[in-house]
């Protein structure tokens, strides 16, 4: 066994990014305090092949030129767009049949080996701060709230891994892995 060459891994040019069929999620970045988290995220999009990301409140967006140390040219290939009002913006997705989910350790979350997606339908998965989570009012609107067990003593994900197990389980759950 032997590790990849960067030219065997038969990468996307961006272009070839921007045409392909993307997986049926959207990501939606609520007041993440770090622009690491943030680039991280972006890059985790790009491998999975998420539609876009919908960044709001505080959330850096891409426009600032830190992010590209953990966003690896991955602001480049996967779309974004900016929510003035993240609530607005959630009820227009529900209106327009995406299913809303919140990542939040909730009282009637459910446990992400129990989400069972259907496949073609649209998503949206909403990440929140680093400290404080998901704003109720947020929650309040979403169709569902998914919950990654912990068993540790923090009980306390980074986001950027959230995002990274969330979108995993997505992705293989769809079965766009194995097309």
């Amino acid at each position: 066994m032997r590790k990849l060459k960067n030219t065997e891994l038969n990468r996307k040019s961006v272009e070839e990014f921007k045409k392909s069929k993307k997986s049926s999620a959207i990501v939606i970045l609520d007041n993440i305090r770090s622009i690491h988290n943030v680039g991280s995220i972006f890059r985790t999009c790009d491998s999975f092949l998420i539609e876009k990301i919908i960044i709001s409140g505080y959330t850096a967006t891409p426009d600032n030129p830190k992010m590209e140390k953990t966003a690896l040219g991955s602001s480049d290939s996967v779309d974004w767009e900016y929510s003035e009002d993240i609530i607005y913006t959630i009820k227009k997705l529900k209106r327009n049949g995406i299913k809303v989910v919140s990542i939040e350790q909730a009282d009637k979350s459910l446990k992400i080996e129990k989400f069972k997606p259907v496949r073609d339908n649209k998503y949206a998965f909403i990440f929140g701060n680093e400290v404080d989570g998901i704003q109720d009012e947020i929650i309040n609107v979403s169709d569902e709230v998914v919950e990654i067990p912990q068993v540790g003593t923090k009980h306390s994900l980074n986001v950027s891994v959230a995002a990274g197990i969330v979108l995993w389980d997505f992705f293989y759950k769809t079965e766009i892995y194995c097309n």
